[in-house]
């Protein structure tokens, strides 16, 4: 089962799409899901709630995080947070591998190309959330 956290949004949606060439078993999450193919399950859930993130993810092999959240820096604070922190619990909880489709806020400005050694540098309030959200992953997948 491969499991999209945020599906109503355009990355979930081109997302759905691309996985049916790998399998047939994908759910769609998100508060109003709608199917992107026939075979599609629909689960109606929040994030921000654990319990609601935990039933949505039971059972699927990779979890994809493609929520997409009010672009409001107040909002951004209180939500991320619980949000990753729900879903990291959740794929824990359920040994589910977790994609997380991130944005480039947390490097600020480059000077020059990104890449996978580029060191977090942000510049503005979103780009400190994400660099924290982003710091919550890795010492997650450090401590396996």
């Amino acid at each position: 089962m491969q499991t999209i956290l945020g599906s109503g949004g355009v990355i979930g949606t081109e997302l759905a799409g691309a996985l049916m060439q790998h399998t047939d078993r994908i759910r769609l999450v998100s508060r109003n899901p709608k199917r992107v193919h026939p075979g599609n399950e629909l689960v109606r859930a929040d994030v921000t709630d654990a319990e609601q993130t935990r039933e949505a993810v039971r059972g699927s092999e990779v979890v994809y995080l493609t929520v997409g959240l009010v672009y409001n820096t107040e909002v951004w604070q209180v939500q991320w947070p619980r949000i990753v922190s729900n879903v990291i619990e959740a794929c824990k909880e359920h040994a589910a591998k977790l994609v997380f489709f991130d944005n480039v806020y947390l490097y600020g400005k480059v000077d020059g190309w990104l890449t996978e050694e580029t060191p977090p540098n942000p510049c503005s309030k979103k780009g400190a959330i994400r660099a924290a959200l982003n710091e919550r992953l890795f010492d997650e997948v450090k401590r396996g």
